[in-house]
């Protein structure tokens, strides 16, 4: 009688402990983009690169076969949203790594989360200072506005400028992040600043901030802000008078289709730094466009780019690691060799791009991105 009631109390036991993953089930991946509201174009464009990616990958399958199940929680671009979209793949989803939150303001805020739990994260476009301060389980593909703006800046001062005027949104962290690298990297670059200007995001009126620009005559303007509010100042600038002898420079905020479809003309040689471009020659690039192009119908953007090769990337540490575990994988990832649509990219140090070469500048023309001459 005592062995039976001890088979039986440990077959219980077995149907009460949580199923083991079978080498057979997919690997659970999380991603956290704005997809819906006003910065939608960001996470939108980094949700079909990923989907791309994604297709390419479970044609081969990781850890010797395993596909990839990557569940995707929009943030509605807040930082709550980025907060709550974390906690469900981490407790509902058992996720064992994380691509995003879109914005630098919502991985501040839930970055934390994934790093306290021990959840390897990879943000695509969070390009504030700071964001890998958050903790040894956050990345970034994303190049730092730092190494890219101060390239910008000297393109606009080998067109001429002299003098430039910044404006910039007060009520977020990557617009800030970026107004602090633009005032370094103009003074770097010889351009001397004669007037400072903020707004807030939702900001619809910049006539005041403009109309005291305008007094002084600067050479150039630089914006660091997300695409709606650059898309609004162009648009008001040139209703009060600026023409196209005023250079207008944007940072990574600016680097969207999304710009030329707001503003329209008033947005005609804006200049913006990106450390890819869609005519990019290399053989990686090409394919990755080609294979966009044909599932999507139209040309990728920077953020595509980057959550493509992004997920290629954390595949890659998947197999490095040899097996499913958050602790291993973010180990595998620091050792990430990888050439893609970017082309060649490692982590530095900091687990951010080691790498600056490749950054170009490129100039808003009939409506398209080209290469600035």
């Amino acid at each position: 009688m005592l062995k039976r009631r001890t088979l039986a109390a440990a077959a219980l036991a077995a149907l009460l402990l949580p199923m083991a993953a079978s080498a057979a089930d997919p690997v659970p991946l999380g991603a956290v983009e704005v997809l819906t509201g006003p910065t939608a174009a960001y996470g939108t464009a980094a949700k079909a690169g990923l989907d791309l990616a994604l297709e390419a990958i479970n044609g081969k399958g990781v850890l010797g076969g395993r596909k990839l199940s990557l569940t995707v929680e929009d943030s509605a671009g807040t930082k709550d949203g980025a907060i709550n979209a974390m906690r469900k793949l981490i407790g509902r989803d058992k996720v064992v790594a994380l691509i995003g939150p879109t914005l630098s303001n919502e991985m501040f805020a839930a970055g934390p989360v994934a790093n306290a739990r021990g959840i390897p994260t990879i943000g695509t476009s969070t390009t504030a200072n700071g964001i890998t301060d958050i903790g040894p389980f956050i990345f970034r593909t994303a190049m730092p506005e730092a190494d890219v703006i101060p390239v910008t800046m000297r393109k606009a001062a080998a067109r001429g400028a002299k003098t430039i005027a910044l404006m910039y949104a007060n009520d977020d962290a990557f617009s800030k992040s970026g107004f602090e690298v633009m005032q370094k990297a103009a003074a770097t670059a010889g351009l001397q600043i004669v007037a400072t200007e903020s707004f807030a995001s939702k900001d619809t009126d910049f006539s005041a901030q403009l109309t005291k620009i305008k007094a002084l005559k600067p050479d150039a303007i630089g914006i660091s802000a997300l695409v709606e509010p650059v898309s609004g100042v162009l648009l008001q600038a040139r209703q009060l008078g600026f023409g196209a002898e005023t250079q207008f420079v944007g940072g990574n905020g600016s680097n969207s289709p999304k710009l030329a479809a707001i503003a329209g003309a008033a947005a005609e040689g804006m200049l913006v730094g990106s450390p890819w471009f869609v005519a990019k020659p290399d053989a990686a690039n090409q394919a990755f466009v080609a294979a966009f192009q044909s599932k999507y119908g139209k040309a990728p953007d920077q953020f595509a780019a980057q959550a493509y090769d992004t997920l290629f990337i954390l595949a890659e540490a998947i197999d490095r690691a040899g097996e499913a575990d958050p602790a291993k994988i973010r180990d595998a990832l620091t050792k990430t060799e990888h050439t893609g649509a970017l082309g060649p990219f490692r982590f530095g140090e900091n687990r951010s791009p080691a790498a600056t070469e490749g950054v170009v500048v490129l100039e808003l023309h009939d409506g398209a991105f080209r290469i600035a001459p």
